[in-house]
C-alpha cells in the first residue's frame, strides 16, 4: 500500500488546524484508527471516507480517489468447485475489474492459502463445493482479513439468510453476469479501489 492516501488525510487534516484527537472525537473513532490512515497501514470504508469529507470540507470523491491511488491493483478471487464457472465468470470479471488481479480457484484450501499471502480485496464464493462450504470458507477469509469484502454465488436462494449471517456483503444468483457484478460493486462493505470498473453495455 503506498502513502497517497495518507500524506493527503495528513494534509487536509493540518490545513483545517485539527490534531489527529481532535478528527477523531469528530468522527467517532480511536485516535489509533486516525494514525492508522494516516501510517498508510489501514483505509477506511467508504462510509467514514463521506464522513471524513464532510468534517475536512471537501469533495468525497477526492478521498474515494485517493484510496483508489493509494491502492495497488486489488485482489480478486473467483471459488467454485465447478472449472466452467471460472472459465465463464473470470473473463466477465476481467471485463467489469480491468484493473483488478484476478485468480480463480476450484480448491478452497488453495484460496485460503492465497489469502494468507495476498490481502483479498474482493472474494466470489460459491456456496456448496463438496466437502466445503463456502459459508466456513467466508468465516476463514474473514479472519485471515476482516476487510475482505465477500459475495456469494449460487443457483439456490434458500441460503441467503445464512450467507448473510457469515458477515458477507453480498449474494448473486447463477448464471453469473458483468451486470450483476457491476451492481454488486457498489454495495461492497468495505473500499477497494473500483474507479476502473469498466461500464456494462
Amino acid at each position: 500500500m503506498t502513502q497517497f492516501f495518507a500524506e493527503m488525510l495528513r494534509r487536509f487534516r493540518s490545513e483545517k488546524g485539527y490534531s489527529q484527537q481532535q478528527l477523531a472525537d469528530k468522527i467517532f473513532v480511536n485516535r489509533s484508527t486516525v494514525s492508522k490512515w494516516e501510517a498508510g497501514t489501514r483505509l477506511p470504508d467508504a462510509a467514514m471516507i463521506h464522513r471524513l469529507a464532510g468534517i475536512l470540507s471537501i469533495d468525497a470523491n477526492i478521498l474515494f480517489s485517493a484510496v483508489a491511488e493509494s491502492e495497488e491493483a486489488p485482489n480478486v478471487i473467483l471459488v467454485d468447485d465447478e472449472e466452467i464457472i471460472l472459465k465463464g465468470g473470470l473473463p466477465i470479471l476481467e471485463e467489469v475489474l480491468p484493473n483488478a488481479a484476478l485468480v480463480g480457484f476450484t480448491n478452497p484450501g488453495d484460496a485460503l492459502e492465497y489469502a494468507r499471502r495476498k490481502q483479498i480485496a474482493l472474494a466470489f464464493l460459491d456456496i456448496e463445493m463438496g466437502r466445503v462450504s463456502g459459508l466456513d470458507l467466508c468465516r476463514e477469509l474473514l479472519k485471515i482479513n476482516p476487510s475482505t469484502n465477500v459475495v456469494f454465488l449460487t443457483g439456490y436462494r434458500d441460503y441467503s439468510f445464512d450467507a448473510w449471517e457469515t458477515g458477507a456483503c453480498g449474494f448473486l444468483m447463477k448464471p453469473l453476469t458483468a451486470e450483476a457484478f457491476r451492481k454488486q460493486l457498489a454495495r461492497l462493505r468495505h473500499s477497494m479501489p473500483v474507479g476502473g470498473v469498466a461500464d456494462c453495455e
